[in-house]
């Protein structure tokens, strides 16, 4: 029988901790945070009412470590769990630990976790109980020759992705045959690190698909309701990047026809609590019902729940709260009523124009906007590391209209402002400009088809120089009463003060005006020096000398870290010969593997790491030769 929850312990970190906590105070219960030595002051940590350490930073050893939670929570006197989004949230082991501690599993039963894990178990029974699947392999025999000789029965391309996955991890697009059992390796590897399973399925690849997804919901009682869809397709590398609800497009019939399934497919689980059913459908020729099929069930609250709950004047977590307390759910569904638009970016701790690398490092300067839902799991001061999700924060804009949704939310990603990791606002915003989305017209090819003018080094505008200039020259002035020639800068006779100065940005010389009527332009001096310029979520850096040389580049055959790792693959040796853009090393952080490549044709000269080391930025990982020409 479900007890009365008095305090909530959250088995997580960052914004969703802070998110379940809010609704936790909100309803008089007392709030737990969990914390490893690398969050010992971490926002979610002070947000708690108790705090407990749980161990190093690795989330394998603090956060991934059931006993670890379950004795916190006893320690702290919480009497129900919230396992939040990944980590532990899909363990159907974990939950039963926690029901077995006599504690309370905000969650869905362990039984619909094993279901709906598995994604080939999933579809099978997904289709017993008549939700429509996508066509493909799901087979047990995972030997590379039936899943070579399955892909080729399919046609290309095809996608492989892992049985036990989710959110993009273990899973790879193939265009053709011969590159079926690399990308098969790829998969496996990052299916066994991700989740401790390297099997796979197969699905025929949807030339131009759409992410549409439906927020379900159960009680004890034997209640299912839907809030409506999502669309996700704005993604890269299979990761979701913008979010909104509901799908543009989307008719009436449509949207019966994929709640309804969703629906189905939750009771055919005994679906308890918030869950959500991802469909993959073929945006050809539109939004059609019978071109929408089942891909996945995530048995957990997902990161774009905002824009449900925007939509529907909701709170989730208190519905999941409630549900898990044996209440029947707060509304039927003719109750559950769908008003205005809303749109959600996803703010990562990353460089758009250097392939996405993970920027970590201290938030000395971090300001987001404030005339609309922020969500985010760091502050001014804090540190971004490399052991988490590179997610700081989400942006989630209601309006009446989508066009204004998507207007507010555009604005929101020009006012960020993070010194000195960088972020993904510019690029954010430069996704919510193109025509085509604003036009609704989406799909999940939608970014990489425009990758390379979405991610283009952006230039300062005249404005961004007029505050450059204005601050070089306040600089000069200041300076002016310990040597007074600096007082005499712009000095001229017989004209104007001259305004120009002479400022490097992007890696070259630029005179800078102070303009008049220049825009106001939020402007920071770091301690080095340096003026930092904050322009449409851009950091423009202005220094008042030439720029160091790019210590990353692999011209002289020194392949060196771009940011912290472990290293998860080594292709070469030394002695190997080695061609132009051949992988060497796989680097992994912050949960996503990046391959460095060799520069030129040439010749391992050293490698100075082995397979498994954790390595810092710029650590050296090979060197090579060029080829005798």
């Amino acid at each position: 029988m479900a007890k009365k929850i008095t305090s909530i312990l959250v088995a997580n970190r960052g914004e969703i901790a802070r998110r379940v906590f809010a609704t936790a105070r909100r309803m008089g219960l007392g709030a737990v945070a969990v914390f490893s030595d690398a969050d010992a002051e971490a926002p979610h940590v002070l947000d708690a009412d108790v705090a407990v350490h749980i161990g190093p930073a690795a989330a394998r050893e603090s956060y991934l470590v059931p006993a670890k939670i379950i004795a916190a929570a006893k320690e702290a006197g919480a009497d129900a769990i919230h396992p939040g989004y990944g980590f532990l949230s899909e363990n159907a082991e974990f939950a039963e630990a926690v029901a077995k501690a006599g504690l309370t599993w905000i969650g869905p039963p362990p039984a619909a976790i094993r279901a709906m894990g598995l994604k080939d178990a999933a579809k099978d029974l997904m289709q017993k109980a008549g939700v429509p699947v996508t066509p493909g392999y799901l087979g047990e025999d995972q030997s590379e020759a039936v899943l070579q000789r399955e892909a080729d029965r399919i046609g290309y391309p095809v996608l492989i992705k892992a049985v036990a996955g989710g959110g993009g991890k273990g899973m790879r697009k193939v265009e053709k045959p011969e590159d079926f059992l690399a990308a098969l390796g790829a998969a496996k590897r990052e299916a066994a690190a991700a989740f401790g399973d390297d099997r796979v399925l197969l699905e025929t690849y949807v030339t131009r698909p759409r992410h549409i997804e439906v927020q379900v919901f159960g009680d004890t009682k034997g209640n299912v309701v839907h809030l409506y869809e999502r669309d996700c397709s704005l993604q890269r590398r299979h990761q979701k990047v913008i979010e909104e609800a509901p799908a543009p497009g989307m008719s009436d019939e449509a949207r019966a026809a994929v709640t309804s399934a969703a629906v189905r497919a939750a009771q055919a689980v005994g679906y308890v609590g918030a869950g959500t059913v991802e469909f993959i459908a073929d945006a050809s020729e539109g939004l059609k019902p019978d071109r929408i099929w089942f891909m996945e069930m995530n048995t957990r609250l997902q990161v774009e729940h905002p824009v449900t709950e925007m939509v529907t004047g909701l709170d989730l977590v208190e519905w999941q709260i409630r549900v898990a307390q044996g209440e029947p759910l707060p509304l039927s569904q003719d109750q559950i009523t769908l008003t205005g638009h809303a749109v959600e970016a996803r703010l990562y701790a990353e460089n758009p124009s250097s392939g996405f690398l993970p920027s970590i490092g201290r938030l000395d300067h971090f300001r987001l906007p404030e005339h609309l839902r922020v969500d985010a799991g760091v502050e001014a001061g804090g540190e971004v590391t490399p052991f988490y999700d590179p997610m700081v924060a989400k942006l989630i804009a209601h309006a009446e209209t989508r066009e204004q949704a998507i207007a507010d939310l555009c604005e929101a990603c020009d006012r960020v402002e993070v010194w000195p990791v960088k972020t993904n606002a510019a690029f954010l915003t430069r996704c919510l400009e193109e025509p085509d989305f604003i036009a609704g017209e989406v799909d999940t090819g939608f970014i990489e088809r425009r990758l390379d003018q979405l991610v283009a080094p952006a230039e300062p505008s005249p404005a961004a120089c007029s505050a450059a200039a204005d601050a070089a020259t306040l600089n000069l002035e200041e300076g002016a009463a310990d040597d007074p020639w600096k007082g005499l800068f712009g000095f001229r006779l017989n004209a104007e003060p001259y305004t120009g100065v002479r400022l490097f940005a992007n890696g070259k010389a630029m005179i800078c005006e102070s303009l008049p009527d220049a825009p106001d332009r939020s402007v920071l001096l770091t301690d080095d020096g340096d003026i930092v310029v904050f322009e449409a979520g851009e950091a423009f850096v202005f220094k008042d000398h030439p720029p160091a040389a790019d210590l990353e580049s692999a011209g002289d055959g020194q392949i060196r870290a771009p940011m912290p790792g472990k290293v998860t693959q080594l292709s070469v040796k030394p002695g190997d010969p080695v061609s132009k853009g051949q992988p060497l090393v796989v680097l992994e952080a912050m949960k996503m593997e990046h391959a460095l490549q060799a520069a030129f044709d040439g010749k391992v000269e050293e490698v100075a790491v082995s397979l498994g080391a954790q390595v810092s930025e710029g650590t050296l990982l090979v060197r090579l030769s060029e080829a005798e020409t």
